[in-house]
C-alpha cells in the first residue's frame, strides 16, 4: 500500500505531545514527515526530557498511524529532545526599587584610598547639577557617611507610605542619606556576622523612603565580600565606580575590584577609575607636583583593563579638613577642586548615559552561590 502523508499528519493532529497542550501538528512538533510505499518516517522534537515522554511520544504514534492509516505500515520514528533552558542552582534576583533611575556602587578594592571622600563629593556635586540624589552608605563596620554629610547625631524618623511604615532618609546639601551609623553609637562597634549585615542593608534599601532619584549612590566597604554579594542579590546595579590612589600596593587590590564586578556571573558595568591623592602642590609653589604615591598609576591600570578614566583627584588637605567638618570639598565655590569634581561628575554621567543607550535596561543581577565564592583572574 502506498501511504499518503497528508493521511499520516491528519492521524497526528489527533494526539498530544505528553505534558504539551496542542496537538503535535498544531504545537510545530512534528517537524517532518516522509512517506514511501508503505514505510514513514515522522521526525519530532519535544521539549520534555524524560524518557518517559519520548517512549509515550513514541508509542503514541506507532498506534495512532496503525489504528488510523494502515495496520502495517513500517513506522520510523525520529524523536528530538530541545528542553528549556532551565536557571542555574541557586540564582538569586535582586529587586529593583521604583523610582531609583540609576544605582551606582563606589568601591574600591582596598581601605583607606578616600572611595566615601569621592562619594560623598561626587553626591553633592550631581545636586548641585540639579539632579535628585541620595547615598546609601553600605560599610556596616565603618560608617563615615554621616560625619562627611554633618548629620552624625541625625535619627531617621518613620513616615506612612502607602499604609506601611518607612525610614525617612536624613537630607542635607541636597543629598539623602542613609547609612548603620544613624542606628548605633558613636563608640559602638558593630560585631555582626555577614547574614546579620545584609539584613540590615536590605531594610535600609527597602524600608526606606527614597522617593525618586536619578542617582542612588553606594558607598561599599573595601574588598570584594560578602557585603558586596548582599549588594548585588539586593539591587540591580547600573555601573560601578573604582577609587584607587596611585600606589602599587592600591592598584593590585582595585584590580581585583574591576574583576569582581566584570565577572560573568555578576557582570555590572565599570564605568570607569578614578584615582585619588594623584599628587601633592604645595601652597608655597603652585606651580610643582609631587607624586608621593607614585604617577598615573590608576590611570595606566585602566588603560590596561580597557575601562574608563574618570580623572584625578589631588592630595589636597583641605578636602581632608572638608570631610572631618561634614561640607565636602566640592561645596567649596570657584576653587580648583570644585572644577575637579565637576569634572570627573560630569565623566561619570557622561558614562552612564553611555552605559544606557548601549546596554540593556538596568536588570535584576543574578549571582549564584558558588560563584561569589569562586577566585576570580582577570
Amino acid at each position: 500500500m502506498k501511504l499518503n502523508k497528508q493521511d499520516i499528519y491528519k492521524a497526528l493532529e489527533t494526539i498530544t505531545v505528553p505534558g504539551e497542550g496542542q496537538n503535535m501538528v498544531e504545537s510545530g512538533a512534528v517537524k517532518n514527515v516522509v512517506t514511501f510505499a508503505d514505510e514513514v518516517i515522522v521526525d519530532i522534537t519535544i521539549k520534555n526530557p524524560s524518557l518517559q515522554a519520548k517512549k509515550r511520544t513514541e508509542v503514541d504514534i506507532l498506534k495512532t498511524i496503525h489504528e488510523k492509516v494502515y495496520a502495517k505500515a513500517k513506522i520510523t520514528i525520529n524523536v528530538k529532545v530541545e528542553a528549556p533552558e532551565t536557571p542555574k542552582a541557586n540564582v538569586i534576583k535582586g529587586k529593583p526599587v521604583p523610582g531609583l533611575r540609576n544605582i551606582i556602587a563606589v568601591a574600591s578594592g582596598k581601605g583607606g584610598v578616600g572611595k566615601s571622600t569621592v562619594t560623598a563629593n561626587l553626591a553633592v556635586t550631581l545636586s548641585k547639577m540639579g539632579f535628585k540624589v541620595g547615598v546609601l552608605d553600605a560599610d556596616i563596620y565603618g560608617p563615615s557617611i554621616p560625619i562627611m554629610f554633618d548629620v552624625a547625631n541625625e535619627k531617621p524618623l518613620a513616615v506612612k507610605i502607602d499604609g506601611k511604615s518607612k525610614m525617612k532618609p536624613i537630607e542635607n546639601y541636597g543629598v539623602k542619606v542613609l547609612s548603620i551609623g544613624f542606628f548605633t553609637q558613636p563608640d559602638q562597634a558593630v560585631v555582626w556576622r555577614g547574614p546579620m549585615a545584609a539584613k540590615a542593608l536590605n531594610q535600609m534599601i527597602f524600608d526606606a523612603h527614597w522617593g525618586e532619584l536619578d542617582f542612588l549612590l553606594l558607598d561599599l566597604p573595601p574588598g570584594t565580600g560578602d557585603i558586596h554579594l548582599s549588594i548585588m542579590q539586593s539591587l540591580p546595579i547600573t555601573g560601578a565606580v573604582i577609587v584607587s590612589t596611585p600606589q602599587i600596593v592600591a592598584l593590585a587590590d582595585a584590580k581585583k575590584g574591576v574583576a569582581m564586578f566584570q565577572q560573568e556571573s555578576i557582570n555590572v558595568p565599570v564605568l570607569g577609575i578614578i584615582e585619588n591623592m594623584a599628587y601633592f602642590t604645595p601652597d608655597e609653589l603652585p606651580d610643582n607636583k609631587y607624586y608621593i604615591f607614585g604617577k598615573e598609576g590608576a590611570k595606566n591600570l585602566a588603560e590596561d583593563l580597557k575601562v574608563p578614566f574618570l580623572g584625578e583627584i589631588p592630595l589636597v588637605q583641605s578636602i581632608r579638613e572638608a570631610g572631618d567638618i561634614g561640607r565636602p570639598a566640592a561645596l567649596q565655590t570657584a576653587t580648583s577642586l570644585e572644577k575637579a569634581f565637576e569634572k570627573i561628575t560630569q565623566n561619570v554621567v557622561q558614562e552612564v548615559v553611555s552605559r544606557n543607550d548601549t546596554l540593556p535596561p538596568t536588570e535584576a543581577i543574578k549571582i549564584t552561590t558558588m560563584a561569589g565564592c569562586a577566585a576570580v583572574k582577570k
